[in-house]
């Protein structure tokens, strides 16, 4: 991906068309409470109408999150990290990424706008339905939920200061990937993956990191 150099107080412009603009923004919360709401009628469908034994909860819905985290990862790395090469390329790539690291602390940018990210949730539905089964709803109500999560840390590691707990490796962690190294670094809310899959840079000093922490508050 192109470097930009980052503007942590603008906005960036994506087409003229006023609708269109507009449709490229969102108020965190609306996703976030939206998919909640989806996992929960998610579970309840489970319920009442699977005959998937209620005690699956309690691995299925884990494993519906981890899961989520884990297509987080590969459409982060793959996706929205695509080797882009011609001029199309690269302007496609800066609509559906690239502005968010030019400008990293646009809040109505940190989240995928809800018409696209519906699309997703039923494309994911209708797979699961294909190779699950029955197990789909208490799945599916992990897997939406782990997207609402992944919302909340994102939004949080953007707009506020890391906490002194353990809570803070999320924030040092999406700071590698902003200001350290583009091409490495995708998890967000499991950043465990890019260990597994050696996406984390050797030789890393967080001592020089800290110093950067700011730019993410």
């Amino acid at each position: 991906m192109k470097e930009f150099k980052i503007d942590n107080t603008g906005s960036g412009t994506l087409f003229q068309n006023p609708l269109l603009e507009k449709l490229t923004r969102t108020h965190f919360a609306f996703p976030v409470i939206l998919y909640f709401v989806i996992g929960f009628l998610s579970m309840m469908c489970g319920f009442l109408y699977s005959d998937a034994s209620w005690i699956s909860l309690f691995y299925l819905f884990p494993t519906g999150m981890l899961f989520f985290s884990l297509v987080e990862y590969l459409i982060h790395r793959f996706l929205f990290h695509f080797n882009a090469e011609t001029e199309s390329e690269k302007k496609l790539q800066y609509t559906i990424h690239g502005v968010h690291h030019e400008f990293p602390k646009d809040k109505d940018r940190l989240v995928m706008p809800p018409l696209v990210s519906i699309f997703l949730a039923a494309f994911f539905f209708v797979l699961f339905i294909l190779t699950i089964g029955n197990n789909t709803w208490f799945f599916y109500s992990g897997f939406v939920s782990g997207y609402s999560i992944y919302l909340l840390i994102h939004f949080a590691v953007h707009r506020y200061r890391p906490p002194r707990n353990f809570f803070r490796i999320f924030w040092k962690h999406h700071a590698l990937h902003h200001y350290k190294s583009t091409d490495g670094y995708y998890s967000v809310s499991f950043p465990l993956w890019d260990y597994l899959f050696r996406t984390i840079k050797q030789g890393t000093d967080d001592r020089a990191l800290a110093s950067r922490l700011p730019d993410m508050h």
